[in-house]
């Protein structure tokens, strides 16, 4: 089947935006990415579970993403259909204590929406720019915080789109890690609990941790966050310093002057670029400091 049959067969069945061999450039917080074959954004969760269905029956494999802010793609871009759980599945309800998040809810509208109901145990993600479906997925936190910690159920549909719900009991979440991933599963949305407090108080702990967020990370320039996992009570950040690796460069990517587990892309960077940017600060920090740094941000595509 050509190319241009797959697609229009795609815009028939969902809803939701849909391109072909769109620059995944475009949908990655460090704008490197080459084409994605096929790329929708589903309307809904109905949407969602329509296109798992037609790549099934055209034997495409799917990649989903969320705000693409943890994410390294090929130069060469991802094979099959690319599926961005964006805005038509962002809604958030709140009820009492237990805030309602669709999986494409950015997460500082979640913190920001829980501070105005006076719910605390969000401030932390008020400066996360990624999603709620990759947040659970790779447990993302800051500031000794994590969203694992909040979860009280979580919904997801199979490869199939078949729907499972799994409560707090059935889940397992370790630092920057969750079971969900071993799974299978595609996140769809997820029930938080919080606590009441004083709405000042929460708003003075959101602003303390944007404060040090913005003395301390490149947030002007293309970065994925950190590059690194910390190792069991170090930081990667103070090894990679350490071992001289700070401003180091490839191409157009460098160890940020700022933070040394933020690689920047100073305009034109590329995949191969950051990814020998990676092995050249592991070699150094494992001969100066004896530490294999392990990986954080994903990476997708053929490399």
């Amino acid at each position: 089947m050509t190319g241009e049959y797959m697609y229009n067969g795609l815009i028939k069945v969902l809803k939701g935006r849909v391109k072909a061999s769109e620059p995944m450039s475009r949908h990655t917080s460090w704008r490197i990415g080459g084409p994605a074959d096929y790329f929708a954004e589903p309307a809904d969760p109905g949407d969602l579970c329509r296109a798992l269905v037609w790549a099934r029956d055209n034997g495409l494999p799917v990649t989903v993403i969320g705000n693409g802010t943890n994410l390294l793609v090929s130069d060469s871009g991802v094979r099959g259909l690319v599926l961005k759980l964006g805005s038509g599945l962002s809604g958030i309800e709140i009820e009492g204590v237990v805030i309602n998040a669709g999986a494409g809810a950015p997460l500082p509208r979640l913190a920001n929406m829980a501070l105005q109901a006076g719910l605390s145990g969000f401030e932390f993600l008020a400066g996360i720019p990624g999603t709620v479906g990759g947040a659970l997925l790779m447990n993302a936190g800051a500031n000794g915080c994590s969203v694992g910690e909040r979860v009280l159920r979580v919904e997801t549909v199979d490869y199939e789109g078949h729907a499972a719900t799994f409560e707090k009991n059935e889940l397992e979440f370790k630092y920057r890690k969750s079971c969900l991933s071993r799974r299978n599963l595609i996140i769809t949305g997820a029930s938080f609990e919080g606590l009441f407090r004083p709405g000042e108080e929460i708003k003075r702990k959101m602003d303390d941790y944007l404060n040090r967020r913005r003395n301390t990370q490149p947030l002007e320039q293309p970065n994925a966050g950190s590059v690194f996992k910390n190792p069991p009570g170090d930081s990667a950040g103070r090894l990679i310093e350490s071992a001289g690796c700070k401003e180091m460069r490839v191409g157009a990517i460098q160890v940020s002057p700022r933070h040394a587990n933020f690689f920047v892309n100073l305009g034109g960077g590329t995949a191969a670029d950051v990814l020998s940017l990676v092995r050249a600060v592991q070699s150094a920090v494992e001969e100066q400091c004896g530490v294999k740094l392990l990986l954080e941000v994903q990476m997708l595509g053929e490399f």
